[in-house]
């Protein structure tokens, strides 16, 4: 569970019982500053002794207040800890989020997401986003990236990871058309995995839903105990920065154009006769 999820928690465990953001922080023994960071995640890693004396304050039941703890002790030893010289202070949260979801929805009508891509195809993607940057910085970010598709192969807990590329990334030579083309072989080998579901929206389809929004991941998550469900997080990366919205109001209308992406798009079979017919091309 991510700190931004851990936070939620902790604000909706506030509102339920009554206590504004100054008279829980005066109880808890904090400033009211920090424990508004901390109910925005934006507090860093979350400490273990304030999740303790919160839950504590809002007599928080002993199997949510076990779970937060064992969460905030899961951020503290993440495996991209090690890697925090290379990780975008905004991006830190989308991780934690990545690493907890049961369910990743992931749409871009022009690139190859982050969890789909080759060694090649990233570094290539890293070094255009910045070309200042030095080698050994590029290497960190690439480890870093493909770091992170080894949630896919958990024997425990691994995520269903649904996408919806466009074409017009597939025929984007990025790399070049070698690099391209071993990208789009290594696609096709991941839609066959029972744990990727891949699917095409062809250039030649109406417009749709999503299209004007461009690329978003809707992210669900497995319930905390005594929860019925956990609300989703979209996550939308721009040039200016990262956005993460978790209203009920705002993933609804995500989730309404993911599934319309969904049902639009080409089936497997067809998107991966797509994909090979496009990667032999790249081989010639």
């Amino acid at each position: 569970m991510s700190r931004r999820q851990i936070g939620r928690h902790l604000k909706d465990m506030r509102t339920q019982v009554g206590l504004t953001l100054a008279q829980a922080a005066e109880s808890a023994d904090m400033s009211p500053s920090k424990l508004s960071r901390l109910e925005a995640g934006k507090a860093g890693r979350p400490r273990k002794a304030d999740i303790a004396v919160l839950c504590e304050v809002y007599s928080a039941p002993e199997q949510l207040r076990a779970a937060l703890e064992g969460m905030a002790r899961a951020s503290k030893d993440s495996w991209w800890s090690s890697y925090e010289d290379a990780i975008p202070d905004t991006f830190g949260a989308y991780l934690g989020l990545e690493a907890t979801a049961a369910r990743i929805c992931w749409h871009d009508p022009n690139i190859i997401p982050g969890l789909a891509q080759t060694d090649a195809y990233a570094r290539t993607m890293i070094t255009t986003a910045d070309p200042d940057a030095e080698p050994g910085e590029i290497d960190r970010r690439l480890q870093l990236r493909m770091g992170r598709q080894g949630i896919l192969n958990r024997i425990v807990g691994a995520p269903d990871l649904r996408v919806v590329v466009g074409e017009a990334a597939l025929r984007r030579p990025v790399g070049g058309p070698g690099v391209m083309a071993a990208q789009l072989e290594h696609l096709i080998k991941l839609g066959r995995s029972n744990r990727v579901t891949l699917r095409v929206m062809p250039l030649a389809a109406p417009i749709y839903q999503a299209l004007p929004g461009g690329a978003f991941i809707l992210l669900d998550f497995p319930a905390l105990p005594g929860r019925d469900d956990e609300p989703a997080t979209v996550y939308v990366e721009g040039l200016a920065g990262e956005l993460y919205l978790d209203r009920p109001q705002e993933t609804g209308h995500y989730r309404a154009a993911w599934d319309d992406l969904w049902r639009r798009a080409l089936d497997p079979t067809r998107s991966e006769q797509m994909i090979s017919h496009i990667a032999k091309g790249m081989r010639r």
